[in-house]
């Protein structure tokens, strides 16, 4: 390996942990209460290092919210496909589901935000989400025509999936306290992700 892919390769791994750490620190504090002293301690490194890869703690606040947004769009690869609507919708709420099994602290970060008023995240919203849902909204009225599933709202499902799936992130201190003070086995989070991908196939009719 030359010094030059070693150098990258460090890189990418330091960014990755200061990413994480930022993450689950954003996500409990907010991006006013959160303080990159915090974000290094959880990160295990100097202060200074962190500094070395994002200069500001706005930068750093900004790649935490795109690489959650990437992750998301990511989630749905099958609906660039032209796999069956049963097929695609069980895909995608189940990655979202699991997104939010995974990734709790990301989901709540991306809450924080947009409950804020999206003070970060317009132009992306406007542009690259909104630019990514239409495509989807589209292979939704296509199978509506071609009658493969029943006349819905596309963006109202679409909703429905993202508030639904990101409740169980959201809200995952109110769904433990209503489990009796638990947090879902896996066996019970699969069950409860079978629950809604059964809920939201009924919604269209599959």
């Amino acid at each position: 390996m030359s010094t030059q892919t070693r150098k990258i390769k460090i890189r990418k791994a330091n960014e990755a942990l200061i990413l994480e750490a930022a993450e689950k620190i954003f996500a409990i504090s907010g991006y006013k209460g959160a303080a990159t002293g915090d974000i290094a301690r959880e990160a295990g490194i100097p202060k200074a290092n962190l500094h070395y890869y994002f200069k500001t703690k706005f930068r750093l606040y900004r790649e935490v919210l795109e690489h959650i947004l990437d992750d998301w769009m990511a989630a749905a690869p099958i609906f660039d496909t032209r796999h069956e609507p049963e097929d695609v919708l069980r895909s995608y709420v189940t990655a979202k589901m699991e997104f939010s099994r995974q990734r709790p602290y990301g989901s709540r970060v991306w809450a924080r935000e947009i409950m804020s008023g999206a003070p970060v995240l317009d132009d992306f919203l406007g542009t690259t989400l909104k630019a990514w849902l239409e495509e989807r909204v589209r292979i939704i009225r296509r199978w509506i025509h071609e009658e493969k599933i029943r006349p819905v709202d596309p963006h109202a499902l679409m909703y429905m999936i993202w508030a639904t799936t990101q409740h169980y992130a959201d809200f995952e201190q109110q769904i433990m306290i209503l489990n009796g003070g638990k947090a879902f086995s896996e066996r019970r989070y699969r069950q409860r992700t079978n629950e809604v991908v059964r809920l939201v196939l009924n919604s269209v009719g599959l």
